[in-house]
C-alpha cells in the first residue's frame, strides 16, 4: 500500500462498516436477549428495532443491509475514481469490478446451500450478489461520468424511473401501484425472470428490481465518498454537507411516504431516500468524530469488524460459532439465572472478534 493510499484511507469508513455489520454478527440477538431479562422500556424497544418490519414501515434492523451498500459506494471514489486520475486504464477496472460482482454472486449461492447440489429449492438472488450487482452499476456510472451532476441525474432518474415502474406499470390480476407481497411488480418480475426459489415465495427481497433499486443508494455512497475526497471544502464544511443532505432525504422520504409506502422488501425508492438520508447523518457524525476530531482509540474493536466484513458474513454461515460459546462458557452461564442467554451470546461474540482479530494481526484479509 502506497503512502498516498494510506492517507486517503477513512478510518470511519471502516468504523462505519464494522459498526453496521456488529448488528448483524449477534449484536441484534445481544439485545433481543437482553429484553428478555429486564423490564427496562428502552431495551424493549430496541428489542423490537432488532427485527425486520414485516411489509411497510421502517425498524432500526431495516437500516443494516442498505447502510452496508451505501458504504460500498463511499469507497467508489477512493477504490475506483483514485485510480482513473493516476492514469490505470479502464479496462483494467472494468475487468475488477465485473469480476468482483460475479464472485460476490457466487459467494451469495454458496451461502444460500449451493453445495447441497439441491438446484430445484437453490435461492438464485442474495444479500451478497445484491451487493455485487447494485455496486457494480453504481461503479460504471461513476466511471463514466465526470461529474457530479451527471452523477446526480442519473441517482435521480433511477429512482423516479422505479418509483414509477411499481406505481405505474399495471401487474396482471392486480393492476398498477399494488405495493403488496402478491401484486407490486417486483414479484411479477422476479417469478418471470429470476431463476430458484424465490425467499418470498410470490416475490424476493433481494430480486431483479431491487438489485437496480438499491444501486441508487450505492451510488448515493459513491456521491458522499466523491466529497470527503475533495479538496475544496474544509472537514467541517464536510460534514455539514452530509447533515444537510441526510436530512433532506429524510424529510423527503416521510413526505413521500403517505402515497408511495417505505418498504424494504420491495426497495421502494422512498426506502432508498429515508435509507440514504440515514446514512449520510451516520456518515456525518462518524466522519467528524473520528477523522475530524481524531477520537479514535474507541474504533478499534468494530475496525477489525470492518475490515473482514464479507470474511465474518461468510463465517457465521459456516462456522457455528454459538455453538462453540455454549461449549466453553455453557457451565459459567448457566450460574446466571436468567442472563444465561445473554452471556452465551456475548461469548459468541467474543469468539467472532477473536477470530477477526487473528486475522487482522495476521494482515489475513477478504478483499472481493
Amino acid at each position: 500500500m502506497t503512502s498516498t493510499q494510506k492517507s486517503e484511507r477513512l478510518l470511519s469508513l471502516d468504523t462505519l462498516r464494522g459498526f453496521d455489520m456488529f448488528w448483524i454478527i449477534g449484536g441484534d440477538m445481544f439485545f433481543r436477549a437482553l429484553a428478555k431479562t429486564t423490564d427496562l422500556p428502552l431495551a424493549h424497544w430496541w428489542a423490537k428495532q432488532m427485527h425486520h418490519v414485516s411489509w411497510e414501515g421502517f425498524h432500526a434492523y431495516d437500516l443494516v443491509f442498505p447502510l452496508f451498500m451505501f458504504i460500498s459506494g463511499v469507497a467508489i471514489p477512493y477504490a475506483i475514481t483514485s485510480k482513473l486520475e493516476k492514469g490505470t486504464p479502464k479496462s483494467s477496472i472494468y475487468r475488477k469490478v465485473i469480476q468482483r460482482a460475479v464472485i460476490l454472486v457466487l459467494l451469495g449461492l454458496v451461502y444460500n446451500g449451493l453445495f447441497n447440489l439441491n438446484f430445484s429449492t437453490l435461492r438464485g438472488a442474495s444479500v451478497l450478489g445484491q451487493i455485487g450487482l447494485a455496486y457494480l452499476i453504481a461503479a460504471l456510472i461513476v466511471m463514466n461520468t465526470k461529474t457530479f451532476k451527471a452523477r446526480l441525474i442519473w441517482l435521480i432518474g433511477i429512482l423516479v424511473g422505479y418509483g414509477a415502474l411499481q406505481l405505474a406499470v399495471p401487474v396482471p390480476e392486480f393492476g398498477a401501484g399494488n405495493l403488496t407481497p402478491t401484486g407490486c411488480i417486483n414479484g411479477y418480475i422476479d417469478q418471470m425472470l429470476l431463476p430458484g426459489r424465490l425467499y418470498g415465495k410470490t416475490f424476493d427481497p433481494e430480486g431483479l428490481m431491487c438489485i437496480v433499486s438499491a444501486s441508487a443508494i450505492t451510488l448515493m455512497g459513491a456521491l458522499g465518498g466523491a466529497l470527503l475526497r475533495s479538496k475544496q471544502l474544509v472537514p467541517q464544511k464536510k460534514t455539514l454537507v452530509l447533515l444537510v443532505t441526510g436530512a433532506s432525504l429524510i424529510i423527503t422520504a416521510s413526505l413521500l411516504s403517505g402515497w408511495y409506502p417505505i418498504i424494504k422488501s420491495a426497495w421502494t425508492s422512498t426506502f432508498n431516500l429515508l435509507t440514504g438520508g440515514i446514512s449520510f447523518v451516520l456518515l456525518a457524525i462518524f466522519y467528524q468524530v473520528i477523522d475530524v476530531w481524531k477520537y479514535q482509540r474507541w474504533t478499534f474493536f468494530f475496525r477489525v469488524i470492518g475490515l473482514n466484513s464479507i470474511t465474518i458474513y461468510m463465517a457465521i454461515r459456516v462456522f457455528k460459532f454459538k455453538s462453540t460459546s455454549d461449549f466453553f462458557m455453557g457451565g459459567l452461564a448457566s450460574l446466571t439465572g436468567d442472563f444465561q442467554t445473554v452471556v452465551l451470546i456475548i461469548g459468541m461474540l467474543a469468539l467472532e472478534w477473536l477470530f477477526l482479530y487473528f486475522l487482522y494481526k495476521r494482515n489475513i484479509f477478504l478483499k472481493v
